[in-house]
């Protein structure tokens, strides 16, 4: 059976001229610094978010716990959302690679206020973490693809000032929050020390992401990647993906934001429960309770009618739109939810 796949933007294959691109790369060792298309990646990523430096990692995971290797040591507190990725998918790697502890915090769909930071900061307190760094996600995954308001970025940019304390911006789907909300990338970026954001998912190449930031960062974060088995040699053949993706996949995006809200607005019509203000970007996450199944359950029965999606909950599940799905296939998952047997 052919599968209609919205399990994850990571299923994404990488287009005819990746592949082209990946025959075609220039390569050298890149652990010795050698790579030239490693190199040119890294300097168009951290050209596009308005930043000095950038650094090819492996996955998005690896760039964050790069990342908060780089900003912290053993013994702080790193503030961020409860269900952000950071904290709720990446086994612990705060607290086995880096010593620190999380500070969870609660947030309205997805969007920690300056306010609620404010008040999870540590005083200076013997007996207390030091308040070492903010992890904010933007897209945030779990409260389906919303995006942070700029307004709000710069109010906790301008705590974290005051504070002295970095802002590190989880931004797998940054780019989808930059198409969203009608601005370049680097507009969203400027808020942040540092930003990691995938180039296997929307962007459609088969691996990897970056880490940007300062140049001072950026050094210390390139000893934290070879740390973690990260430093690649010829790396250049998938490097040469993401270069494609950053140049010609960005804009089109915005395709898979219209299906999203096209298969939202149909489970709405459908009856099922779905916050539609949640629907900003490509993630579209609903309710079956009301169809008597739990959610394990409702994903088996669309898989055998040949819809492939993920169960985020008990009763919650989540489809998630990318390149190479179109609205016809949208329709067809329409008609397949609609006439989807029931409990019984």
């Amino acid at each position: 059976m052919e599968y209609i796949d919205l399990r994850s933007d990571t299923v994404t294959k990488p287009t005819n001229e990746m592949r082209e691109a990946m025959l075609r790369a220039e390569v050298g060792d890149d652990v010795y610094g050698e790579d030239p298309t490693v190199i040119e990646l890294e300097k168009l990523g951290a050209r596009m978010t308005g930043k000095a430096a950038g650094l090819f990692v492996a996955s998005g995971t690896m760039g964050n716990q790069v990342a908060v290797l780089s900003h912290t040591q053993r013994g702080d507190e790193v503030i961020c959302e409860a269900e952000s990725h950071i904290y709720y998918y990446e086994v612990a790697g705060m607290s086995v690679l880096s010593g620190v502890q999380a500070r969870t915090l609660p947030s309205v769909k997805g969007v920690l206020s300056a306010e609620t930071i404010e008040a999870a900061i540590r005083p200076l307190d013997v007996h207390q973490p030091r308040s070492a760094l903010i992890c904010l996600e933007d897209t945030h995954n779990r409260a389906g693809g919303t995006c942070y308001p700029l307004e709000t970025l710069a109010a906790i940019r301008k705590l974290a000032d005051r504070c002295k304390i970095p802002v590190h911006i989880d931004g797998a789907r940054l780019f989808n929050a930059a198409v969203a909300q009608g601005v370049k990338v680097d507009k969203i970026a400027q808020y942040a020390d540092s930003v990691q954001f995938c180039l296997s998912k929307g962007l459609c190449a088969p691996v990897g992401s970056l880490l940007v930031g300062s140049e001072e960062f950026i050094a210390k974060a390139r000893r934290y990647r070879k740390m973690l088995g990260g430093g690649m040699r010829q790396a250049g053949v998938i490097a040469a993906t993401g270069i494609v993706g950053l140049q010609s996949m960005v804009e089109r995006l915005a395709e898979d934001h219209a299906n999203a809200k096209l298969l939202a607005n149909e489970l709405a019509t459908s009856g099922f429960a779905i916050d539609l203000s949640t629907v900003q970007t490509n993630i579209v996450i609903f309710d079956v309770s009301r169809t008597g199944l739990k959610a394990a359950d409702f994903v088996a029965r669309l898989k055998k009618a040949g819809v492939l999606a993920g169960a985020v909950g008990e009763y919650r599940v989540r489809m998630v739109t990318h390149h190479g799905i179109t609205a016809a296939e949208i329709a067809k998952v329409v008609d397949v939810l609609q006439h989807l047997p029931k409990k019984g």
